[in-house]
This record gives structure tokens, sequence and C-alpha cells, in this order.
């Protein structure tokens, strides 16, 4: 069996990472791939519903991690420093998916693919001088004049879901070296 591998979505606020990471994780599975995703978030997560037991549980007892466990459902709510690395992340909770997408990690050291939208941002994230600059597998844009060092995908193209898929595939990166 093939080792965990995973890569990252990124791009400024509302550029689409959201929805890229959501399309190209269903193309991913139909490609037969187990894909598991991670969401980076600079605020804490709203557990639960206030006064639900679950949220009794986390809150009110104050318990290290709660599972609900739900018919064709399991949502795990724990306490924990800090951790914004998600190959740690990935190889913890998600050791069993073929491909792990993780969006928004722009800091963290694994391949990239960038959404870049001139509606929302003048200029990617991507900065060709950068020492980091090889860890771009491609930039997907609506700006049809854009280009860069790394394969520029444009979201006008025919295929461009599949090639993304493609390239996701063959540049993602193991969690375990």
């Amino acid at each position: 069996m093939a080792s965990t591998r995973i890569l990252s979505i990124i791009g400024r606020k509302n550029a689409g990472k959201t929805t890229l990471t959501v399309a190209l994780a269903a193309e991913l599975a139909r490609r037969g791939r187990r894909v598991m995703t991670i969401k980076h978030s600079h605020h804490p997560a709203d557990v639960d519903r206030a006064g639900s037991d679950s949220y009794r549980h986390f809150h009110e007892g104050r318990a290290e991690r709660v599972l609900i466990a739900a018919p064709d459902l399991r949502v795990l709510f724990e306490r924990t420093p800090d951790q914004y690395d998600p190959v740690g992340l990935a190889r913890r909770y998600l050791a069993e998916a073929d491909i792990v997408l993780a969006e928004g990690y722009k800091r963290a050291p694994i391949p990239r693919i960038e959404v870049f939208r001139p509606s929302v941002a003048d200029t990617p994230i991507y900065d060709p001088a950068a020492p980091d600059a090889g860890r771009w597998v491609a930039i997907v844009t609506d700006d049809f004049d854009f280009q860069a060092a790394c394969t520029v995908v444009r979201f006008q193209d025919t295929m461009w879901l599949q090639l993304l898929a493609s390239l996701t595939i063959e540049h993602a990166q193991p969690v375990d070296p």
C-alpha cells in the first residue's frame, strides 16, 4: 500500500480555496483515491450546539476528547495545544489516506497549489524569488495573462480539474520521510 501523501491548497482570503479543495477532493475520490482534508483556521472551532450533550461533555465536563458517534459519522473534539503543522496532523489523524489536501497552510514546507484571482488580490502569494518558490506545483487562476515559472492552470481551460488532480497525485509529498 502506498504511503499517505500531502499537498496544500493556498490563496488569499476569498480566492476560492475551499471550493477548489472540495472539487479536487471529489475528483481524486472519483479516481479511486482515499482522500482526507485538513482545514486551517485562525479562529476557534465552534464545538457543537450550546446545551447539547456533546457540548456539555466538552465544556462542562472539560473532557480532553469527546467523540460524537452517530450512524455514518464520527466527530472528534480534542483539547490540544496549537499545532499548525499539517504533516504532523496528517500523521496523527489521517494516516489511512492516500492523499491529504491541507487547505490554507501557506507557510508549511509542503507542495502547494495556489488559487489566484485578480478580483481578490493584485498579486499571488507566489514569489519566484522566494526560497520556497520551488514548492509551487501550480497556480490556478482566471487571469488569461498571468505567467509564472510553475505550471499555470486557468479555470477556463478544458480539463483544468483533471490536470490539477494529476499534478496532485504526482507532486504530493509523503508524510513519512
